[in-house]
């Protein structure tokens, strides 16, 4: 094992800390002697840790796969300002020469973020071949699962890249992971015999707030009525992309004096890019946004997460509020919903879940594009053409390369190979479906309990739960009333170009 005097120097040195947090210690002795791990962290307990000490005792360079490129750059800037040596994001902003410049120079990288989809290009595992990988970093490694809150299909691809680099040591790790997502994450990325760390999810220094109302324009005055009250950084949840401008857009007509964005997976990357920086950095208070907002993010300072409505599952509700209070100060979540939200997510989960008449019409189409054109996971044309969601066509992507109606990009027809997988994703979606329904009836069990909801939301988890660190949940006695958190004013941005906004995100000289 490395020298553990060197490993406290290195830790003084670039995060200016003299002692490790619950569970990175145990993390990294067991990455440093050569072990594949799977470890789950609650929220804002230092994850990435794990890997970055490591990458600086380590030979050779240390990949670290990571679903969102805001979170990339996030990470990027802060290690660079610690002037930690040879670190990179490859994503979709650099241009081909850029890429180009990196991959020749990927030996001298101690530390490389990238995304699944650029991972897995020919040029990308063409040079990564002709360097030392000594550790491949699975972030958000729920996602690999299709029991998971955030299933990406391009996840389960990555166990065919850590073989085509001779298997280097491997770290899993999330924040929210059910025993049934931990076996599947196991088994997605073929590690017989890792080490796993698993530590309460329980956050002690947030107290939960759950109100039943009658409208949803009464959800909206209840949280105008807290915001004209705490001007504190904020996070507002909602169930669609609509929800969340609409929310956006009605709070600045009310708070014309406050900064106010809104955030969903469907903007331009480079304004997600810039909303969550300047969230970042104080110059933004509070983002109205759908689930896509949030993975990774190591905002210290957030003290209220609303939830405009029950999310999907619990999962997503531990991570999202879980968002709140990471430097460890008192914070609140504060979630509100009428009788008419379960049937709404319902639907919204009907409509994403594919019928067997849309996979007869999409087995139907692909038979008709056969010889005419290579098919790519990542063209959005194909969205369009089977009227399906981004989602759902990399997961049928998936699928069809699995059961071999898609070689190399192009469609391959054989009748049994489209028989069999037309009849395997049927019943995939259907179990998918079932499943997450059962997690959406959870979660509105929950949301109607008459005891401690932070004993009802872990107990789903882990044993038992940490007492909390001042108050507990609306059930226990805790009222927003009590609340009296200091006032954290907002920086507004100077205007500047596009140009020199990127600049400054992406530290470009």
């Amino acid at each position: 094992m490395k020298n553990q005097t060197e490993l406290f120097s290195l830790l003084k040195k670039y995060f200016k800390y003299d002692s490790f947090r619950s569970g990175q210690k145990e993390i990294i002795d067991d990455i440093l002697s050569g072990h594949d791990v799977l470890g789950i962290l609650p929220t804002g307990t230092g994850k990435s840790l794990c890997y970055q000490l490591p990458a600086l005792m380590l030979d050779g360079v240390t990949i670290v796969v990571s679903p969102l490129i805001s979170l990339m750059v996030d990470q990027v800037k802060e290690l660079k300002a610690r002037h930690f040596p040879k670190v990179v994001a490859i994503n979709s902003f650099l241009s081909y020469e850029e890429r180009k410049s990196i991959f020749q120079q990927m030996h001298r990288y101690k530390l490389i973020f990238v995304s699944p989809e650029l991972l897995q290009s020919q040029d990308m595992m063409y040079y990564l071949q002709r360097v030392t990988v000594s550790l491949f970093v699975v972030d958000e490694a729920h996602c690999i699962s299709q029991w998971g809150h955030e299933f990406r299909p391009d996840y389960l691809r990555l166990v065919a890249c850590i073989k085509t680099l001779n298997h280097p040591t491997v770290l899993a790790l999330s924040a929210t992971a059910t025993p049934v997502v931990r076996k599947e994450i196991i088994r997605a990325l073929e590690l017989p015999n890792v080490k796993e760390h698993i530590y309460p999810m329980d956050r002690e220094n947030i107290a939960f707030v759950i109100e039943k109302v009658h409208t949803d324009q009464e959800k909206l005055q209840i949280i105008l009525k807290w915001l004209q009250k705490q001007q504190v950084p904020t996070v507002i949840y909602a169930s669609t992309r609509n929800e969340a401008v609409e929310t956006a857009r009605t709070l600045t007509e009310w708070l014309p004096e406050r900064e106010i964005a809104y955030y969903h997976g469907g903007m331009e990357q480079l304004d997600r890019v810039m909303i969550q920086e300047q969230f970042m950095n104080n110059q933004i208070g509070m983002i109205c946004s759908t689930s896509a907002f949030g993975m990774g993010i190591n905002k210290q300072n957030i003290r209220l997460v609303i939830h405009m409505n029950p999310p999907k599952d619990m999962e997503s509700y531990i991570q999202e509020v879980g968002r709140a209070g990471r430097d460890g100060k008192f914070s609140t979540g504060l979630l509100l919903y009428t009788e008419q939200d379960l049937e709404r997510e319902h639907n919204l989960l009907i409509n994403e879940t594919l019928t067997k008449q849309q996979l007869t019409i999409i087995f139907k189409i692909l038979f008709q594009l056969q010889g005419e054109e290579r098919l790519l996971p990542n063209d959005k044309k194909y969205e369009n053409l089977f009227q399906i969601t981004e989602s759902q066509w990399l997961f049928l992507y998936y699928q069809f390369e699995k059961h071999g109606i898609i070689n190399r990009n192009q469609i391959i027809f054989n009748e049994a190979n489209w028989r069999n997988g037309f009849n395997h994703i049927l019943k995939r979606v259907q179990e998918r479906y079932h499943y997450k329904r059962q997690k959406l009836i959870d979660m509105y069990e929950w949301v109607e309990e008459d005891d401690c909801y932070r004993k009802n939301l872990y107990q789903h988890f882990q044993e038992g739960f940490t007492a909390p660190q001042m108050y507990c949940c609306s059930h226990c006695g805790y009222s927003l009333q009590e609340w009296e958190p200091e006032q954290q004013p907002i920086h507004k941005l100077a205007e500047q170009s596009w140009q020199s906004k990127l600049k400054n995100l992406m530290l470009i000289e």
